[in-house]
């Protein structure tokens, strides 16, 4: 069996080889980088299953990183490593891509669990390529969404809350739950933001009139197809 490639960035020498040695014992191949600059280019050259990044590092920091990942991949799960805590850090970490953020100091067996709960999810949605969603068609990986013959590009946010909503389909999806795992908090900003997200999606789906987004009051919203 093959070990799952991670890459790991983080500039702390120390931390860096602890994390690197106890991963490796879990079956992890791991590419450990000092720098966001050297973390791009390991990205490119080795294809890595998963990246945890360190936001404060030299030459190029977790976020920049991230964001350069993200224009070519949108799939590759990201989990930043950070001591910044402020509530506008996290949400900037998930608003440009990440999947997870886990502040320092963290134990080693809580990071473990994580990449493979963001493993097991990526590989969930890698075996849901093409998705029926009443007569649309929705290819989540490539963040597209088909009727008929006409075809809509979504945003990431878009295929990723879509994906959710489709998963529970004609059952309530917690509203608090999806705002932490793609907003990273379920506060007053970011349930506007979502609210938004979901009038997005009412007007793409529009054209099947067999297919609604409704709001459940107090607890979330529920697809029905």
């Amino acid at each position: 069996m093959s070990k799952i490639k991670l890459l790991l960035a983080e500039d702390e020498p120390a931390l860096g080889q602890i994390v690197k040695e106890s991963l490796e014992t879990r079956d992890f191949d791991v590419t450990l980088c000092a720098d966001g600059q050297e973390a791009l280019q390991t990205y490119t050259d080795h294809q890595p299953a998963i990246v945890v990044l360190d936001v404060m590092m030299p030459k190029m920091d977790g976020f920049t990183v991230a964001k350069e990942i993200r224009k070519v991949d949108d799939t590759i799960p990201i989990i930043f490593l950070t001591a910044k805590s402020q509530t506008s850090d996290v949400v900037e970490g998930f608003s440009i891509g990440g999947n997870d953020y886990v502040k320092k100091p963290f134990s080693i067996e809580e990071l473990i669990a994580r990449i493979n709960n963001l493993l097991n999810r990526s590989l969930e949605q890698k075996n849901a390529d093409t998705l029926k969603i009443g007569e649309y068609i929705f290819e989540f990986p490539k963040q597209v969404l088909r009727f008929r013959e006409s075809e809509q590009n979504l945003t990431h946010r878009e295929a990723h809350l879509l994906f959710h909503l489709y998963k529970n389909k004609n059952q309530v999806l917690d509203r608090s739950l999806i705002l932490k795992k793609l907003w990273g908090d379920d506060d007053f900003f970011s349930g506007r933001s979502m609210d938004v997200f979901i009038t997005k999606l009412r007007k793409k789906l529009k054209e099947d009139p067999a297919i609604s987004i409704v709001n459940v009051r107090g607890y979330g919203y529920k697809l029905i197809c």
